[in-house]
């Protein structure tokens, strides 16, 4: 089923609409959705190499918006939108401990989730229900999703020919490893203290 996925995706992410989906699901993504832009942004990169510069500016503007959106969603929506979404995640008994984790560590916190495999929607909505600088919370996504994505597209524009034989050939394996640390990032997510 995840190799129909893969090239389903791969084809499309040729296609016009594909920066259209992108946005929405990288500015999904920061707020509320639970995928992950890399499923579009990895195939779209294969799919043409010599636009991933701009794939990845597309993904990191939209990921920056839609973190301000999560930051709204902490800040004056928590009770009608926030508490549903984080129960719908499984993360209500962990939400206290995030957000005076948000409050000691700050904007690094916010830097490390916004880079790592892990659910970027919790962080922002915690930003926002704890009042965490709005620049502060800007600078971070910058720097953490802007650095994700431009770096993965330096590596697949130098190494596409490499990586789409890889993913060809290794496909199982490496959809199990993306498997794992997804899941291993709503795990940290959920017993962090």
């Amino acid at each position: 089923m995840l190799r129909k996925l893969y090239d389903w995706t791969l084809e499309r992410a040729g296609r016009p609409t594909a920066e259209r989906w992108l946005a929405f699901i990288s500015f999904a993504d920061s707020s509320f959705f639970p995928i992950p832009p890399d499923v579009m942004l990895i195939p779209m990169y294969l799919a043409r190499p010599e636009k991933s510069i701009r794939y990845a500016t597309i993904a990191t503007i939209t990921s920056v918006l839609g973190a301000l959106l999560g930051y709204a969603i902490g800040a004056a929506l928590y009770h009608t939108i926030g508490i549903p979404l984080l129960h719908f995640y499984g993360y209500e008994a962990t939400f206290a401990r995030f957000t005076a984790q948000v409050n000691e560590y700050g904007g690094w916190l916010m830097l490390a989730f916004a880079f790592l495999p892990i659910p970027y929607k919790v962080a922002t909505i915690a930003a926002g229900t704890t009042g965490m600088s709005i620049p502060v919370l800007i600078l971070a996504s910058i720097a953490g999703r802007g650095g994700r994505f431009f770096l993965v597209a330096f590596l697949m524009r130098r190494y596409g020919d490499t990586a789409r034989h890889l993913i060809d050939n290794h496909f199982n394996k490496l959809a199990l490893i993306f498997s794992g640390l997804f899941v291993g990032g709503f795990v940290v997510v959920h017993y962090a203290s």
